[in-house]
């Protein structure tokens, strides 16, 4: 395997003192294979409906499916995608099943999102 140093050598860089710090400070691979696979869970608009939802409040898998006008199938199966990425999490209420934001690192980035788009 190549270290950043040995990749150096086979390009022409501009500003080479640069590169290296910039190579220095980046997390290794599986990390950021890990993180694309993270924004890629925000990349279907079903599981984004349903994260804003819960942004509000903890809700069950009717509530979310009356929320948006889909099938309680639909929601339980996106559901279960986002709990197992680690977006949501949920607790047992008798028979019931509520659902809620994993931590407040998922309402920031669904905060900051909703900011970006807005913006003019």
């Amino acid at each position: 395997m190549e270290t950043g140093t040995e990749k150096l050598t086979e390009y022409v860089a501009v500003n080479e003192s640069v590169v290296e710090e910039v190579l220095k400070k980046q997390p290794p691979e599986e990390h950021l294979y890990d993180l694309a696979d993270l924004f890629k869970m925000f990349g279907d608009s079903t599981r984004i409906r349903i994260l804003y939802a819960l942004s509000t409040c903890e809700l069950c898998v009717g509530d979310i499916a009356q929320i948006l006008s889909l099938g309680q199938s639909t929601v339980s199966h996106q559901l279960r995608v986002l709990k197992d990425a680690k977006l949501v999490k949920f607790r047992r209420d008798g028979k019931v099943i509520f659902y809620a934001l994993a931590d407040e690192h998922v309402r920031t980035i669904i905060n900051m999102g909703m900011e970006h788009v807005e913006e003019e």
